[in-house]
């Protein structure tokens, strides 16, 4: 049997509507209507090519016909042919479309994630991360071109509604946020429908549609239920295992302060790496992610995610570190780690608290150096071996062939540790004898008070 084709978009294109269009469309038009636009002389689209970005456009054109626009994309790493269809729906609508490049700026951003361990209910918040990016950047070209506002696709119901706020807010505190699917309060067929009457194709390979960054691919956020069953060709780097090679892929990784550098003794930077092993890692069955995740309205749903790089990369980086530092230092960095990743996802990127706790962790990752040796197989990462320059790990000390210390100098301080739990044991005793003391007592009060009483 022929492996399915990966990525192939599917017919969930407005045409699917069939005899819903017609109401739908209504509904939508009507919506927009009854919008109270604000007076807007220029102003700064996000701009993705996406199906909500073309509904921006269309916002746009509709509210404010005589608006000077100036639609930014903004490249964290989603590749050419998502650039490409960025530009040309672009011009369907005339727009003046300005590419900015943000992904050595992504990397940098990165390099602090893989420190922190990022992680928020399973997710390595890429999308987290690249909204509040994309907004800081468009901000500061929107007071630059003076603009009046910044337009965004973002939905009512999601998370990057905040994200986009939140991190214009932090460069351009007076620029208003219009968001015309939340705003306008379309629904996705509405926002389908739409799409068709303008004559866009959206050619979505799963409802939903998807996010493309450096880091890792977002599917359907939103649009899927807890028994919408995933097609294999949905993925762009993942293979399934029963399609993954039958032979493992060895390859090694080099760390320096907690930062990848190198792959197989080649020096090299993240945004070179991580595509990398995106597609060596999700050849070989690495990366599907699909957990339920609490949202920023703490609103419960099913997330679906490919990461193959980041699968990797962070777990040897936890691996090392559990070499490297203290235990006291892991103790502590995980209730960080995780805190930051809760800021992260929770659009809090540009605020003090994310700042301080990025000192703390810059600060823990002097000793983070090693080689790793891994194998991927079929959705297996396995370490073959370790090495590092700063570990904590000494064989000499602690193997049990090793005559490195008396052990008898343990006896004592297993007597000091222990002797807790015995105050412990003899308290329990203690109280244990008072209880039986009180109640006999209150057995004895109760015998008098009932003394020479006539029960007949």
């Amino acid at each position: 049997m022929d492996a399915p084709q990966r990525n192939t978009p599917r017919d969930t294109s407005p045409s699917a509507l069939g005899d819903r269009q017609p109401a739908l469309l209504a509904s939508a038009l009507a919506k927009l209507a009854a919008y109270p636009a604000p007076p807007l002389t220029r102003a700064a689209l996000c701009f993705s090519g996406g199906l909500d970005s073309v509904i921006c456009a269309i916002f746009l054109r509709e509210k404010y016909p005589d608006t000077s626009v100036i639609a930014f994309t903004v490249d964290v790493g989603q590749g050419e042919d998502e650039l490409a269809r960025a530009g040309e729906r672009a011009a369907h609508f005339g727009l003046d479309t300005r590419v900015l490049d943000a992904k050595a700026e992504l990397a940098d951003w990165l390099a602090l994630a893989i420190r922190a361990n990022v992680d928020y209910q399973g997710y390595p918040c890429a999308t987290s991360m690249t909204r509040q990016l994309i907004g800081s950047l468009i901000a500061r070209q929107a007071l630059d071109a003076e603009c009046d506002a910044v337009i965004d696709g973002s939905s009512g119901k999601g998370n990057d509604q905040f994200r986009i706020h939140n991190s214009v807010k932090a460069f351009a505190p007076d620029m208003p946020v219009i968001l015309p699917v939340r705003d306008v309060n379309l629904t996705r067929l509405e926002e389908m429908a739409l799409c068709e009457h303008y004559g866009v194709p959206i050619d979505e390979v799963i409802v939903g549609g998807e996010d493309r960054t450096m880091w890792a691919r977002s599917i359907a956020s939103g649009g899927i239920t807890l028994q919408t069953e995933l097609p294999d060709d949905i993925w762009v780097w993942y293979v399934p295992p029963h399609e993954a090679p039958d032979d493992p892929a060895t390859f090694t990784l080099t760390y320096e302060a907690g930062m990848p550098v190198a792959m197989n003794g080649q020096a090299m930077p993240l945004i070179e790496l991580v595509p990398i092993l995106n597609e060596l890692g999700g050849v070989h069955a690495i990366g599907r992610i699909d957990v339920l995740e609490d949202g920023i309205l703490d609103l419960k749903s099913r997330e679906v995610y490919e990461a193959p790089a980041a699968t990797i990369l962070l777990a040897l980086h936890r691996d090392l570190e559990q070499l490297t530092l203290t235990k006291d230092e892991l103790a502590f960095k995980r209730t960080v780690d995780a805190r930051w990743g809760e800021l992260v996802f929770g659009a809090e990127w540009f605020t003090p608290l994310k700042r301080d706790l990025d000192a703390f962790i810059l600060a823990s990752q002097a000793v983070v150096n090693g080689t790793y040796e891994v194998a991927v197989y079929k959705g297996n990462l396995t370490i073959l071996r370790r090495s590092s320059p700063s570990s904590l790990y000494f064989p000499d000390v602690r193997s049990i062939q090793s005559p490195s210390f008396d052990q008898r100098w343990a006896g004592p301080m297993a007597q000091i540790r222990g002797l807790p739990l015995e105050l412990l044991a003899r308290r329990e005793s203690r109280w244990a004898e008072a209880r039986q003391r009180l109640a006999e007592e209150a057995t004895e009060g109760t015998d008098w008070e009932n003394e020479g009483t006539d029960e007949s």
